[in-house]
This record gives structure tokens, C-alpha cells and sequence, in this order.
């Protein structure tokens, strides 16, 4: 509910802006890695919440997605991001709901209830393909329009060795999670399982 509600307010903050075009707004809202992010989780809780006890390959890929997605907006965000941007009284209420509460919410209630064990090197794998997608997207549109969602990947401001050895440095960052999460997963007892 809070990543829905901020993302929510988010839209409603770009959609109300005056700076260029609707479109060009919208389309730079979604390229945001925080945004896509909380997208996900928003829609996996959603999903949890009418059905439980969903499981599959392609389910476990896309909540573990979105459980290392969305720890690592909160980690970057606060160590890297934080206070670049002068945020209105609604920008700041979105941005607590994006950054800070939405990620420590999934990544605490990931640990109360799991479900355990999820969490497997193939579904590692495939999981991180969101952020390397989110990278390749946001390289060749940052070519293309001359603007970048975030400073540690702004090729115009850094040039690509410095974008790529700070790209690098947050894909070491996701697998240490990624390995966390598999650590944690097999540590942990199994979570009960909804209805069980």
C-alpha cells in the first residue's frame, strides 16, 4: 500500500509539473530504477494479497526481483542520493514512501514470512536480469536524449570509465545481496505457508 501510495503521488507530482511535455515526463518517471522497483513490488504484493500461496519459477524470479530491487534503491539511495535533489512537501512524502519505507517494509516482511526456501542460483540469475536490462535501457536512452536518471550513471557528467566502474561497484553491491538472500533463505526455517 505505501509503495502503491507513493508511487501514486509520484504520477500525480509529474503529471501536474511544468517542465517539458507530458509524455517526456512520464517517460522519464518510468526510467527511474526506484520507480520500476517499487512497480514491481507494488504488483507482487498486490498479487500476495489475493493469492498467498502463489509459487512458480517465473513468481519466485519476479519477487526476488523485486526484493533485491528494491533493497538495493533503498541502500544506493541513502548512501549515494540522498538530498541531491530539493524535494517539494509532496516530493519529500513520495520520496520517504519510495526510498526508505517501501524497502526496509519488503525486505523485513520478505524475512518474517518468506516464503522459505525460494531462492536458488537460476533464480539469482534471471532475477538480476531486470537491473542490467534497467542499465543497457538506461545507457542507450541517455545517448539518445542527453539526460540520465541518476548521477553515478550520467556518461555526460563522468564519461563511461567512471560510469562503468560505478555500474560495476552496484552490480557487486546486488550480488552480495543476492548471495544474502540465498544465505538468509537456506538458514532460516521454512516460512509457514499461507493457509498451512
Amino acid at each position: 500500500v505505501i509503495s502503491g501510495g507513493s508511487l501514486l503521488l509520484q504520477l500525480v507530482l509529474v503529471v501536474i509539473g511544468d517542465a517539458d511535455t507530458l509524455l517526456t515526463r512520464l517517460i522519464r518517471l518510468v526510467s527511474f530504477f526506484t520507480v520500476e522497483s517499487n512497480l514491481i513490488v507494488t504488483v507482487v504484493a498486490f498479487t500476495l494479497a489475493r493469492d498467498p500461496g502463489r509459487d512458480g519459477r517465473g513468481w519466485r524470479v519476479v519477487r526476488l526481483a523485486g526484493v533485491l530491487g528494491i533493497a538495493i534503491t533503498g541502500v544506493v539511495y541513502v548512501t549515494v542520493l540522498r538530498g541531491l535533489v530539493e524535494l517539494s512537501p509532496a516530493g519529500r512524502v513520495a520520496d520517504i514512501g519510495l526510498h526508505y519505507l517501501t524497502p526496509a517494509l519488503v525486505v523485513v516482511g520478505w524475512l518474517l514470512y518468506g516464503p522459505r526456501p525460494r531462492v536458488d542460483l537460476p533464480s539469482i540469475g534471471l532475477a538480476l536480469v531486470f537491473p542490467v536490462a534497467w542499465l543497457g535501457y538506461t545507457l542507450v536512452r541517455g545517448e539518445v536524449v542527453d539526460a540520465y536518471p541518476y548521477p553515478f550513471v550520467d556518461v555526460i557528467a563522468n564519461g563511461y570509465p567512471t560510469v562503468l566502474l560505478n555500474c560495476l561497484l552496484v552490480t557487486l553491491l546486488f550480488l552480495a545481496v543476492a548471495a544474502l538472500a540465498l544465505f538468509v533463505d537456506r538458514r532460516m526455517a521454512p516460512a509457514p505457508r499461507p493457509g498451512g
